[in-house]
């Protein structure tokens, strides 16, 4: 194991598949000499030059249009887009294009490229600049997506990302790229499959469902419940939003009977949503109370740190959930 951040485990995922797969190439804003916007491009630019670590106007819909012509061509591209919440300047490149295309043509044609946006609120980036779209985006059929919580977990479903051979949209939220702590990595190769969740901290009286950023959250008041109450939280971190990993958020409800969705979007149409909607459907019977979500409210995210505090699911909301499921 070695000791990276978040955005170091990234850009080693990218250096490491340039490497490999000379079909491997990255194009976006900033991503050439600047390295990345929070420098995540690593050494990138200096061993590969701009032939294959491509800055581009700044024109979201180029960027993807470009992408996806290359892809099918027999290029993997990684098309970096920066902020999520700009993917509707090329909506119809993603909606309509990358995700249609192998269906449309019976499967003769694969799109493999890989979307990465900035998601997430916390950086007092106001309401056009701090979203998490993950529950809207799922609804597309035909993209993958993945939103990893670790520096692990960020190198390994990146890595998985590019040799795929469908379209993936990867989050990475704002938090983890700017602040967020050294963790291990694995030596050597390292991968994490795409569609498969994990149990970060399990448990035996309620199921916490989280992702992205909000997982770091969810486990401090997983021990802060352990040691003061005898609580016992078990926290499932999908790592991959589509396809979503079932069978493990079901596992884990039958076992506690208490589900918790906690998540960092408008509680409208999100993944809280999709994911409750899912449980009782399928485990209503292994309930033993309401499912409970902890999500932002259905109001744009405000840019006064204080009014962004309160949007935010907090541990304090987590908490008073917890406690109604278990009364």
């Amino acid at each position: 194991m070695k000791e990276l951040n978040f955005r170091q485990a990234i850009g080693e995922a990218i250096n490491e598949e340039m490497a490999r797969d000379p079909r491997v190439f990255v194009l976006g804003e900033d991503v050439g000499k600047m390295g990345g916007l929070m420098g995540e491009m690593g050494e990138a630019f200096a061993k590969y030059g701009p032939e294959r670590v491509r800055d581009t106007p700044l024109s979201e819909a180029a960027i993807m249009g470009a992408a996806v012509g290359a892809a099918i061509t027999g290029m993997r591209p990684i098309a970096q887009l920066r902020f999520v919440d700009f993917l509707g300047i090329c909506w119809d490149e993603i909606m309509n294009q990358a995700t249609k295309m192998r269906y449309m043509f019976g499967g003769k044609i694969s799109v493999p490229v890989v979307i990465t946006a900035l998601s997430g609120a916390g950086r007092r980036s106001a309401a056009q600049h701090s979203q998490s779209l993950e529950g809207m985006m799922s609804a597309i059929p035909g993209l993958k997506i993945v939103l990893p919580s670790t520096s692990a977990d960020a190198k390994g479903l990146l890595k998985s990302a590019v040799r795929d051979g469908n379209p993936v949209m990867y989050f990475e939220h704002k938090m983890l790229m700017w602040t967020g702590p050294k963790s291990p990595v694995p030596e050597g190769e390292h991968l994490v499959p795409i569609g498969k969740a994990e149990v970060k901290r399990e448990g035996k009286d309620v199921t916490v469902f989280t992702a992205g950023f909000m997982v770091h959250k969810a486990l401090k008041v997983a021990d802060k419940l352990q040691q003061e109450r005898g609580i016992s939280i078990e926290v499932i971190d999908p790592r991959t939003i589509k396809p979503l990993d079932k069978e493990t958020i079901l596992n884990s409800v039958k076992k506690t009977g208490r589900l918790v969705c906690f998540n960092e979007e408008c509680a409208t149409g999100g993944l809280a949503q999709q994911v409750a909607a899912i449980v009782a459907d399928e485990a209503f019977d292994y309930l033993d109370a309401p499912i409970k979500r902890v999500t932002g409210p259905d109001t744009p995210i405000p840019y006064g740190q204080y009014l962004e505090d309160i949007w935010i699911p907090s541990e304090e909301k987590l908490i008073k959930a917890i406690d109604e499921v278990l009364a």
